[in-house]
């Protein structure tokens, strides 16, 4: 049994990514979930400050701690912060960011000259999404357009079908005028299966970064 460390700031995400990581995982694997909500409230109203640094560096050394294989961080607003963790705490078990693979992907689809298209329901999701994928798109060696529109944040109130309707909404709207269409939260995945698409891709990073967390830890 292997054990893989997982930390989220939105409660209901803890059971996607666990049924994602199981069903990624070749082998038997236990999944160690911590939720804090805390660090997504602060990084939206003060940034991702020090502090918010220092508590999620505090959560991964805590599931080192329980051996786990690897930290899967599911907060897209964390991206930056949690790359902070890894340089701090080293690299000796994987620490990775849940928007990491999504941008990869996207950067693939996109190519030389792309045009990738962001869609954010929160305002501090936006720049550490466009840094990422800027960054990938310069390992990979070529140059993106990157285009981001903000949503509103239904998904406050607590409904989720009107939420998913605005993202689906956004998304058709962006069909044919970009080359890949990106969804800046785990929260929006859901939406993707409602929108009316013909051309263009578009990605969620939930599945993909489960995908990325069992390939670095060896298990695939």
């Amino acid at each position: 049994m292997t054990r893989l460390g997982l930390v989220h700031t939105v409660p209901a995400l803890a059971a996607t990514f666990h049924d994602l990581v199981t069903a990624a995982a070749p082998a038997d694997v236990e999944p160690i979930h911590v939720v804090d909500p805390w660090l997504l409230r602060t990084a939206m109203t003060a940034g991702v400050t020090p502090e918010v640094v220092d508590r999620l560096a505090a959560h991964v050394a805590h599931l080192r701690g329980r051996g786990v294989a690897g930290v899967l961080v599911t907060c897209s607003t964390l991206g930056e912060a949690t790359e902070q963790v890894l340089d701090r705490l080293g690299a000796d078990t994987p620490v990775v960011r849940v928007d990491q693979g999504m941008a990869d992907r996207a950067v693939e689809l996109a190519g030389d000259g792309g045009r990738i298209a962001v869609l954010a329901t929160v305002a501090s999701t936006v720049g550490p999404t466009e840094r990422l994928l800027h960054r990938s798109a310069e390992r990979a060696g070529i140059a993106v357009t990157v285009e981001s529109e903000l949503l509103g944040r239904v998904r406050e109130s607590g409904a989720a079908d009107p939420h998913d309707e605005m993202v689906a909404t956004a998304i058709a709207r962006w069909d044919g005028g970009a080359d890949v269409v990106v969804l800046a939260q785990a929260s929006m995945a859901a939406a993707a299966s409602r929108a009316d698409v013909t051309t263009t891709p578009v990605l969620s990073s939930p599945e993909l970064a489960a995908r990325r967390l069992v390939d670095l830890t060896t298990l695939a």
